[in-house]
């Protein structure tokens, strides 16, 4: 069976625009944050095994970090047991912590392996305990009016922030071919296991590795500007007036913000992609126009 000549042509367009990428991109990291759509719709979570194995045939190392809130709040839900949400953290006490471990480090974890060993790669399931790989403390919250000089102190149990991160796991699992895909819990002083924003710990990975891009997987198109439209490239000084403007808002103010925290810390680009479009991943690395919006430093 022969292609249509039509169909042959945009094939080989598409090949000869990726080119130049792949070979800019080879031997660089990547870090992803995989969540949202992508992670609950079975035609885009083939997509992204697809995509990841293929940066990682034509010699991109992707590291992935993957949320998974819609996982556990369905089965906290079938075990009866109330959530609770403070300025978008889920309150976290120990029986919760033990769900979380549950699916995120088990469940949601082994599936992403399952689904990129089945298309031809290496992936090997992490959680910050294994090899000491992220060191956390406990978040402290605080709510209260700045104006009187009071504050509240919010006890959100088992939620953390990263502290640290020692990569010599991550290093020696890239080096020997291995896709690293991490699930966002943490480890205290004392042992115990803090559930930490997977966008945070995501851009920590992307410092801490000198990852050439962060990718962070979003349910929408990008950053939008006050008329709507999307918006394909900005600075980070450009970035940062939007907040201040309150142009972004709401829950893509912590992705926003994990973004900005990388580009200024080295990382060469962040790119917020639309997680609904197939095969996101591999249309913002390997074409000109991308998915979603592309953050850099200056």
């Amino acid at each position: 069976m022969t292609l249509a000549n039509e169909r042959a042509h945009t094939i080989a367009h598409v090949l000869n625009e990726s080119l130049p990428y792949i070979r800019r991109f080879q031997g660089k990291t990547m870090v992803i944050k995989y969540g949202g759509n992508a992670m609950v719709d079975e035609r885009l979570k083939q997509g992204f095994a697809r995509d990841v194995v293929l940066m990682k045939l034509v010699g991109i190392n992707p590291v992935i970090v993957h949320g998974g809130g819609p996982q556990i709040g369905s089965l906290l839900k079938r075990l009866g047991k109330a959530t609770e949400f403070v300025q978008g953290m889920r309150v976290t006490d120990a029986e919760t912590m033990d769900v979380v471990e549950m699916v995120l480090g088990g469940l949601v974890n082994k599936e992403i392996v399952n689904f990129i060993n089945q298309h031809g790669g290496h992936a090997v399931g992490l959680t910050g305990k294994d090899g000491d790989l992220i060191r956390a403390r406990k978040l402290v919250l605080r709510r209260g009016a700045p104006e009187l000089k009071a504050s509240e102190i919010i006890d959100l149990g088992h939620v953390g922030e990263v502290e640290s991160i020692a990569p010599h796991v991550l290093h020696m699992l890239v080096k020997s071919d291995f896709i690293p895909v991490i699930a966002p819990i943490g480890v205290g002083e004392d042992g115990r296991a803090y559930n930490i924003n997977a966008d945070l710990v995501a851009g920590k990975m992307a410092e801490v590795l000198e990852a050439e891009k962060l990718l962070l997987l979003t349910n929408t198109p990008g950053l939008l500007d006050g008329d709507g439209g999307l918006i394909s490239e900005i600075d980070a000084a450009r970035v940062q007036s939007l907040i201040d403007e309150a142009v972004i808002t709401g829950g893509m103010l912590p992705k926003t913000r994990c973004a900005l925290d990388a580009v200024h810390s080295g990382v060469r680009s962040a790119h917020i992609i639309d997680g609904r479009v197939e095969h996101a991943v591999m249309l913002d690395l390997f074409t000109d126009e991308g998915v979603g919006t592309l953050i850099r430093s200056r």
